[in-house]
């Protein structure tokens, strides 16, 4: 079976384009070869910064025969139905057609149409143009003298060459023909930039990827990361450090280079006195260098590792040499901006009224940032207010939250007040990355107690579903009170997520404020909270209104649920529990809990069959309009099976009730399996649609109790199985 080679060689890709890029690549092409009637063994693509690559394997060298039946007119029919059908199949005569016959219409034509197979070569030489020209780049250019016409070619860089080799491995690969913009496929490649720039002429891939080898070339990405992660250790291994791993980085700097060279380079020691967080961004963000430190060490060393992509004839030392330089340029204004954030602001008088508001304490450098931040009415979102206007909605949550949290009152309004004073300090300004955690350096360096410091860097976690849980309670009030207040916005002003898109991020502030609620063990109902909110949310803006809080409300038991089935909760259990009025998430989880340990046991299991039949039956009689008693009256019992179920009924709904009231869900779930028994014998010995309609109407509501007692804990009738 024949073997399809593409490249796409150009000016550089930029790094964040080139995987997806290579997949787009690999669907379009594949998914155009199936449509033309192709099949393929395997497929694989590849990139470098300067090429997308395509190998596909086992292609056939045909596309199949496709025979069709197309039905026509009846034989009897007029001469224009019959000249229409002639047209549409491609038949010049009637004598073309075939009479088929069938019982109800009777003698009609059929054309029997044979479409022959095509070679592959004119279906990739036919689909590769379209593909190219396009590409789903989120950014493309026009370039070259044919930039001036119209309908030219647009690509994410200067397109320089294209490959398109076709061939099985006992023959020779032959060249598929086309263009596009006057760039002619051909089987010429050229290696790394610098290193060798000749034409290389290749066939199908082991040989296209062996040769770009010796030229300097490495075409797997993945290969690519493996050895700038394996050089880098070792480099630094060497010098006795150990390198801070950056996965985001890695990828990115294999999207740089074509052949690997990892070199050390090194700054002065003084500028470790900076924060490690900012060295580490400023050498990642400006250079896409590495860090190191010591083996264990939480701070960093002085040497860090870049990535060239030219294998220098002096060993790097001029690479080395130049980066350092950079860097260093870099770390001096990093080192700048670290020392201007802890002096004073200069014109300290115009942010008196705001420090008054806040109270704010203007000898410290984080307050005067604070008070500029309001001074300065910067917005938080154009109909939602500034952010000094969110600080106080925060800070006024914040002091009701800790009627809940427990947290000290005066620390939680300290932290509240100071959360996003860093926004205003130059460090946030070069690397927002890093707000919250510069709150904290500098709230540590002007004497914030460690709860507040904590908190001012912790009110933004958890940001996602694997980040870490803030578990001091001055950090989880002002983190609720932060994550409530933008959902409680956003949803005053109709911003919520839309299927896919959430660019407010709402999503994860719902998961956040969930898993600060379940991993916390809080006890927080919802809908008092949202009205909280959205009060101080009116107060700034009284154009709010509407029933805000149940639309909240029901958006959090859809992120509950996903919570909660990702931690392996049944859907159908989460169901039976979740009221549309239940706002006490951390209730909710606990008896979903119970729920589940209950219902895989052998009893749960019968009771569930039991009280699912008691439920059916019941609302199938409800339905009918069947008449169903008010009360049971144990005087109509006929039966022992009756009076049985009916005292377990009475015992077990008292001892799960008191069990409910101390929110010992286990305890009221074994109190209901004690009505196993007796609801089988009650199915076993007693018809419940008797001829009398009273003790029909008595036993039904036997049945009512049945529903009510299970009610209590869960939905049963939600439940499968």
């Amino acid at each position: 079976m024949p073997d399809l080679l593409i490249e796409l060689r150009s000016e550089e890709i930029p790094a964040r384009m080139q995987r997806k890029a290579a997949g787009d690549l690999k669907k379009l092409v594949t998914d155009a070869l199936v449509e033309a009637g192709l099949t393929y063994e395997g497929a694989r693509e590849y990139w470098t910064p300067r090429r997308l690559t395509l190998d596909i394997r086992g292609l056939n060298a045909r596309s199949a025969d496709i025979r069709e039946e197309r039905k026509g007119p009846r034989t009897d029919a007029n001469e224009k139905a019959i000249e229409g059908f002639l047209r549409g199949a491609g038949l010049s005569s009637i004598s073309e057609a075939h009479v088929h016959s069938d019982p109800k219409r009777g003698d009609f034509y059929v054309a029997h149409i044979l479409k022959p197979g095509r070679d592959a070569e004119e279906i990739i030489a036919e689909i590769m143009p379209g593909i190219i020209r396009n590409f789903p780049w989120p950014k493309s250019m026009r370039s070259g003298a044919a930039s001036a016409k119209p309908g030219s070619l647009r690509w994410v860089r200067p397109l320089q060459s294209i490959v398109c080799t076709f061939g099985s491995e006992t023959e020779e690969t032959r060249v598929v023909p086309f263009e596009v913009d006057g760039i002619v496929a051909s089987n010429v490649t050229y290696g790394h930039r610098f290193h060798a720039p000749e034409p290389i002429a290749v066939r199908r891939f082991a040989d296209y990827a062996e040769k770009l080898e010796r030229a300097k070339v490495v075409i797997d990405a993945e290969r690519r990361k493996q050895i700038i992660s394996a050089d880098a250790h070792n480099v630094a291994f060497a010098s006795g450090l150990e390198l801070v791993e950056d996965e985001g980085l890695l990828e990115e700097v294999s999207g740089l280079v074509e052949w690997p060279q990892v070199l050390m380079g090194s700054f002065e020691e003084s500028y470790l006195e900076i924060p490690s967080e900012i060295i580490r961004l400023t050498i990642k963000t400006n250079q896409k260098c590495f860090v190191t430190r010591e083996p264990g060490a939480e701070t960093l060393s002085n040497k860090f590792i870049l990535v060239s992509n030219i294998e220098a004839k002096d060993g790097g030392k001029e690479i080395v040499h130049g980066n350092g330089k950079v860097v260093r340029a870099r770390l001096s204004d990093a080192a700048h901006f670290w020392k201007r954030d802890q002096g004073n602001l200069p014109d300290l008088e115009t942010l008196e009224l705001s420090a008054k508001k806040f109270g704010l304490d203007l000898r410290k450098p984080l307050d005067q940032r604070m008070a500029k931040l309001d001074a300065l009415n910067v917005t938080f979102h154009a109909k939602l207010g500034t952010q000094g206007e969110r600080v106080a909605r925060i800070r006024s949550l914040a002091a009701e939250l800790t009627k809940v949290t427990g947290a000290d009152i005066t620390q939680v309004d300290r932290a509240a007040v100071l959360a996003k004073a860093d926004l205003r300090t130059e460090a946030v300004g070069e690397f927002p990355e890093l707000q919250g955690i510069m709150g904290h350096k500098y709230a540590v360096l002007q004497g914030e107690t460690s709860a507040v410091a904590n908190a001012i860097e912790d009110h933004y976690k958890p940001q996602g579903p694997s980040d870490r849980v803030p578990a001091d309670p001055v950090a989880v009030t002002v983190a609720l009170a932060d994550k409530l207040d933008t959902l409680a916005g956003f949803w005053a002003i109709d911003e919520k997520p839309t299927g896919s898109k959430d660019p407010y991020a709402l999503r994860r502030a719902a998961l956040g404020v969930i898993r600060l609620i379940l991993e916390g063990k809080t006890r927080l109902p919802l809908r008092p909270v949202f009205e909280i909110a959205l009060a101080g949310l009116k107060e700034q803006r009284p154009e709010v209104a509407g029933d805000i809080a149940t639309d909240l409300l029901a958006f959090f038991h859809d992120r509950l649920k996903v919570y909660l089935r990702d931690l392996g909760a049944r859907y159908d259990l989460i169901d039976a529990v979740l009221a549309a009025d239940a706002d006490d998430l951390l209730l909710i989880a606990r008896r979903v809990e119970a729920l589940t340990a209950f219902i895989t046991a052998e009893e749960g299991k019968n009771l569930l069959a039991g009280t699912k039949r008691a439920t059916q039956i019941l609302a199938a009689e409800e339905k009918k309009g069947t008449e169903v008693a008010a009360s049971v009256d144990e005087r109509l019992f006929k039966l022992d099976a009756e009076r049985t179920l009916h005292a377990s009924i009475k015992v077990a709904t008292g001892d799960a009730r008191d069990a409910i009231v101390k929110e010992d869900f286990r305890s009221a779930m074994a109190a209901l399996s004690k009505l196993r028994e007796p609801v089988d014998q009650f199915f076993d010995d007693v018809l419940v649609n008797d001829e009398d309609t009273a003790i029909r109407a008595n036993r039904l509501a036997l049945l009512g109790l049945i529903r009510s007692a299970t009610g209590a804990v869960a939905d049963f009738s939600k439940i499968a199985g």
